[in-house]
């Protein structure tokens, strides 16, 4: 497989540094929608802000190209101004886009991946600042541990206390434990450690480890559950091949970066099973379908999962010599070259529709579209 530094430097990152940089109000502009139109009015989201930091960062570190830092340097200014809580600490939810805050919350979510951009941002320029920023993160995400039963809860107010609406998005149910917070809370801690191994986050990791393998994967099906009530009891039957396929490669990395043999052993055993369940997603055409949801398969091809796809196969077959796993990424590349990437306007569509469509009713760029999972895609492959 080849064509993704060309593809990250000359379609993604170009996208976001020609048409996304707020040069009135700061940072990036909120939201591009489906049809290419720019919305300068659009709130301002810390997912979007903390995975475009995130990007910009990786790609300076693995490109050493001094616009790559510029960029970092700009969402890493505006989320220090904007996003962080100067009274109670962690990150805002939401600004407008004069850069005041709308809503407050704390998603643990959020905190995730806040911290993931800090260590990566302090890994590619060695800013103290953003470690100092990432390690705070990192012990205000540990006090929304449930220290009786493991994992970390959902959401909170502004002030960290409970709160009754705990959902990412109207697509979530509103439980109390998920799978998705704890996956990115996972990738977070990876990142960190790598640049700041401290007794308290590998044990913090190690634990986080372990609530996948005994409570997120479901060693009948193969597959992750996704919603959770505060016993670890399942709510829904819910499939996310995305999610799948997605954690199997972040699990490994995360007891590779650790450094325990015999968790990475276990996991080694684990991480293909779910390979395996989230291949049952792979449609004819050598795409990955969204989930399964009530016996109903949504056919639908989001970016994300189709990103996502390529990179975890491809450490499928890395870990396992299977050539097997190899052609599945090979063949979502060729889908995603041929499908998602917009060749005329730029950056990929949010998705293909199951009758082939492009799903213009999404955004381009936006609170939920940023160039992180193709981005991180781009890189990976580049550094395989």
């Amino acid at each position: 497989m080849n064509g993704f530094r060309k593809e990250l430097e000359h379609n993604i990152l170009r996208f976001w540094e020609e048409k996304m940089v707020d040069e009135e109000h700061g940072g990036f502009y909120g939201r591009i929608d489906g049809k290419n139109r720019l919305l300068p009015g659009a709130n301002k989201g810390a997912v979007m802000n903390t995975r475009v930091l995130w990007t910009f960062s990786a790609a300076y570190r693995v490109l050493n190209e001094k616009r790559y830092r510029d960029m970092a340097k700009r969402a890493f200014q505006y989320i220090k101004n904007h996003f962080v809580d100067p009274l109670y600490g962690g990150i805002f939810w939401e600004v407008d886009h004069l850069g005041k805050p709308v809503n407050t919350k704390k998603q643990t979510y959020a905190q995730g991946f806040a911290l993931y951009a800090f260590s990566e941002y302090y890994r590619a320029t060695g800013e103290q600042e953003a470690l100092d920023f990432a390690i705070s993160l990192f012990h205000t995400i540990e006090t929304c541990k449930d220290e009786k039963l493991g994992g970390y809860w959902e959401a909170f107010t502004e002030d960290w206390q409970p709160i009754a609406d705990m959902r990412l998005s109207e697509k979530d149910e509103n439980e109390a434990k998920t799978m998705n917070t704890h996956l990115h809370v996972l990738e977070a801690y990876t990142s960190l450690i790598r640049v700041w191994r401290d007794e308290g986050i590998l044990a913090a990791q190690q634990d986080l480890v372990r609530v996948f393998l005994d409570h997120v994967f479901n060693p009948e099906t193969g597959h992750l559950k996704l919603f959770f009530d505060v016993e670890w009891n399942t709510k829904g039957t819910v499939v996310s091949y995305g999610h799948d396929i997605e954690a199997a490669w972040l699990l490994w990395e995360a007891v590779t970066v650790l450094g325990d043999v015999k968790l990475q052993d276990e996991v080694r055993l684990v991480v293909r099973k779910i390979a395996e369940a989230a291949a049952e997603g792979i449609l004819r055409d050598g795409s990955m379908a969204y989930e399964l949801k009530n016996g109903h398969l949504d056919q639908e091809r989001h970016w994300w999962v189709q990103a996502e796809a390529v990179v975890g196969y491809q450490y499928m077959a890395k870990i396992f010599n299977d050539d097997a796993f190899k052609r599945k990424a090979e063949a979502l590349w060729s889908y995603i070259q041929q499908y998602i990437v917009d060749k005329e306007n730029g950056e990929w569509y949010w998705s293909r529709l199951e009758n082939g469509l492009v799903s213009d009713g999404e955004d381009k760029a936006g609170f939920w579209k940023c160039p992180y999972h193709n981005g991180r895609m781009c890189l990976e492959m580049i550094e395989f």
